[in-house]
């Protein structure tokens, strides 16, 4: 178990933001046209590979956006977030016989080792130590278990600018400890913690806040581009999956 004492602010930090992100709404950002079309490839990527009876942590829950999509696999979710308001708001949207939701820390995880077949979360690794949480989720993964994230590609302009300049990390509602990732470096970060397979594919380069009647132009020149080398590395988000070992 990972000692918790030098997580403290950070937790501290995400437990306050939990509050703030329920109260501003945050995930609405996804109710927009091209916002809609990115959930559906992130869900589509974060559930392909779940089937009934699976045992399945999804960490970071939230408001229960990605969990009210992982219910309909069937497989038996455990929804797990450190902020307790999140996890209230959780369980007031998602009503489903097989999802559970618990309070939980992800540096500290409190089921035995070898206790899922998955692990799945939606933008949540970048909240966390992340050495840390690699570590727990290959522990609590069964041999043969996958990981399946999305989060932030530090190399897309635009989140370079907001997790590394105060002003506009400040302005965006990002915790102090936020950050994204560069998909070589964390790659190599899941090696040493025992997963294999690894991959980190950079996708989606339509951004929520497009206007809806540009969407029949831009939506095939945004498809476009992550089929090209080089360009495709600039996409917004990484698609990232591992096997534990």
């Amino acid at each position: 178990m990972i000692d918790d004492s030098k997580h403290s602010q950070r937790l501290e930090n995400e437990i306050a933001a939990g509050k703030q992100w329920r109260d501003d709404g945050a995930w609405q950002i996804y109710e927009s046209p091209a916002g809609q079309i990115g959930w559906k490839r992130r869900v589509d990527f974060l559930t392909g590979h779940l089937r009934p009876g699976m045992d399945v942590l999804e960490v970071g829950c939230g408001t229960g956006i990605l969990t009210a999509d992982l219910a309909p696999t069937g497989a038996k979710i455990i929804a797990v977030d450190i902020s307790p308001e999140l996890v209230a708001a959780s369980q007031a949207n998602v009503k489903a016989d097989n999802v559970e939701f618990r309070i939980a820390n992800a540096f500290d995880l409190e089921f035995e080792a070898g206790s899922f077949d998955s692990v799945v979360g939606s933008s949540v690794l970048h909240h966390l130590d992340v050495d840390s949480a690699l570590s727990e989720f290959r522990r609590v993964l069964r041999p043969g278990g996958t990981l399946f994230l999305s989060e932030p590609n530090m190399v897309n302009p635009q989140i370079f600018l907001q997790k590394n300049i105060p002003y506009l990390k400040r302005l965006s509602g990002d915790t102090p400890d936020e950050t994204a990732f560069v998909r070589w470096s964390l790659q190599r970060k899941m090696k040493k913690h025992g997963f294999v397979d690894v991959s980190a594919r950079p996708y989606n380069f339509l951004h929520p806040q497009l206007p809806t009647g540009a969407l029949p132009v831009l939506r095939p020149i945004c498809d476009a581009l992550e089929r090209i080398p080089v360009l495709s590395e600039f996409a917004g988000s990484l698609m990232i999956r591992g096997t534990a070992r």
